[in-house]
């Protein structure tokens, strides 16, 4: 079992900046893809971006340019920086993990861009 606890979440304005971050248990951190996904209220949950362990990434159409993930395996860490946020990106944002059959999700942190 994989615990993931993300913080970092907050409320910022339009053109703002937020870093989340995604802590996991457990040692086999560097083997599993870990993404990023936001629901927002009345959606369904979307991909944001994800890592894959050997470093690919993938980002939604509508954060490329301006969300970067990273990982660092030694903190058992993945990163999603978040910039010219926009009233759009506002949700709840969860953490990932995933490996062959094994899924498993943060509880989420929310991310409100308002004025």
């Amino acid at each position: 079992q994989v615990q993931l606890v993300e913080s970092g979440g907050g409320l910022v304005q339009p053109g703002g900046s937020l870093r989340l971050s995604c802590a996991a248990s457990g040692s086999l951190f560097s083997i599993y893809t870990m993404g990023w996904y936001r629901q927002a209220p009345g959606k369904e949950r979307e991909l944001v971006a994800r890592i894959t362990s050997g470093g690919n990434i993938d980002y939604a159409d509508s954060v490329k340019g301006r969300f970067t993930i990273s990982r660092d395996n030694a903190k058992n860490t993945v990163y999603l920086q978040m910039n010219s946020l926009k009233p759009e990106d506002t949700a709840v944002y969860y953490c990932n993990a995933r490996v062959v059959t094994m899924n498993y999700w943060g509880q989420g942190t929310q991310v409100t861009v308002s004025s």
